[in-house]
């Protein structure tokens, strides 16, 4: 796709404006080219600002004091609720769980509904391409329980083997978790109909959301959708901060993750009763300013619309993939252009991916190297570790010929 076609979508030199570390040198007269957002995404001036505003004018803890900056606090707390859940399509800000990050949001659903529900025998179904924080926690779980865990294989182009889910059903898994998008790939599983069949089938669908949220419209009652999890930082918000959506009835249902202070209604010394939900999984002080930062990254995201988001690093990955592909001995982990995102993995014939990495930071070009939480897709392809290049709003077409002009270089220095 021509750049003129890519650049109509998006006002990207305005967008980048907004970005301050984009501009900085990564050593004198290296410009930085940031394609590293899949691991964490850059922060605009008004996600920075509104931090900083938070910690001059409203730091208080939130939900305990009547003085006015814990008033002020909590509304700013509970007002980014209601952004994420209307950002994300929920039925009510109740079913907002404002947690760490995605990895303990599936930690929760493990830990409370899981043990509440699955027992020695029950089928949960993943995929071969899950990250590591929708994987460990079930195989946790699966050795102290006997839980079984069966997978969706991953083709060799990188989609899902979609013809297996039928056969997995007839299992009857009590938990259906998959990734929207993958981290490796870009791939993303038509999660609706995986929904729909794994309702059919009596299955609940637990969707990691860490990159689906950041960079496609997402309505989770649209997708089916029973738990959905996401992180912050991902999405142009703060680190540390992350949430778990949840239907009510699943979350009313479930036993509290922690213990300690606003998880509660009454403590005895004989016993507590649960607060209700979201609070009772929010046990202790959270992380106020960044949950405030994090609604301003869902502002900025707005502001820009989500359709022209997915319809821009959609036309980026038409654009990137092939040119990656010029490169003589390199080899994508996943070349399908089928359902992705602008997320590219490869290694380069006689070259290791970490040297690969170390090479294009010379010229600038921040990437990602080694095994992206996901050993288990990068053993179904038999490569140990892959670079991984991901754009997302701020990067442009002319970064990516900047990326591709410094792979032959990274192949000159180690002929």
């Amino acid at each position: 796709m021509p750049n003129l076609e890519i650049s109509s979508i998006l006002d990207v030199s305005r967008i980048r404006a907004d970005f301050p570390v984009l501009a900085r040198e990564t050593r004198e007269g290296v410009s930085l080219v940031y394609l590293d957002s899949t691991a964490t995404s850059q922060k605009p001036r008004q996600v920075i600002e509104a931090l900083a505003d938070f910690y001059l004018h409203h730091n208080a803890n939130i939900h305990r004091g009547v003085h006015t900056l814990a008033e002020e606090a909590t509304a700013a707390y509970e007002e980014t609720r209601a952004r994420v859940a209307r950002f994300i399509g929920a039925a009510s800000p109740k079913e907002i769980v404002f947690v760490r990050n995605a990895t303990e949001a599936i930690n929760l659903v493990v830990y409370s509904w899981g043990r509440a529900n699955l027992r020695e025998g029950d089928v949960v179904v993943l995929t071969e391409m899950e990250h590591h924080a929708n994987l460990v926690p079930w195989q946790m779980l699966a050795k102290g329980r006997g839980v079984k865990l069966e997978f969706i294989h991953v083709r060799p182009d990188g989609t899902l083997a979609m013809d297996e889910l039928p056969r997995l059903l007839a299992l009857k898994p009590k938990m259906v978790a998959v990734s929207g998008m993958s981290n490796v790939t870009g791939f993303q599983p038509d999660v609706a109909e995986i929904a729909r069949q794994a309702h059919d089938a009596g299955a609940l669908v637990l969707v990691d959301g860490a990159q689906l949220v950041p960079h496609a419209p997402v309505d989770v009652q649209a997708l089916g959708a029973d738990f959905l999890a996401f992180s912050s930082h991902k999405m142009l918000g703060p680190s540390g901060v992350g949430v778990l959506y949840g239907r009510r009835a699943l979350l009313e249902a479930m036993p509290p993750f922690l213990g300690g202070g606003d998880m509660i209604k009454r403590v005895t010394l004989e016993g507590f009763s649960a607060n209700a939900v979201p609070y009772k999984f929010e046990a202790g002080t959270p992380a106020i300013a960044e949950v405030v930062g994090l609604g301003a990254a869902i502002d900025y995201l707005n502001a820009i619309g989500m359709e022209a988001v997915h319809a821009y690093e959609q036309a980026m990955a038409r654009y990137v993939l092939p040119r990656l592909q010029e490169v003589p001995g390199l080899h994508l982990l996943g070349a399908s252009l089928e359902r992705r995102g602008a997320v590219f993995s490869f290694w380069i014939d006689g070259i290791h991916a970490h040297d690969v990495a170390q090479v294009l930071d010379y010229y600038g070009i921040a990437v990602r190297a080694g095994h992206h939480c996901a050993q288990p897709l990068h053993i179904r392809f038999g490569v140990p570790a892959t670079a991984r290049a991901s754009f997302y709003i701020y990067n442009t077409p002319e970064e990516a010929d900047r990326l591709v002009a410094a792979l032959y270089k990274v192949k000159e220095v180690f002929a």
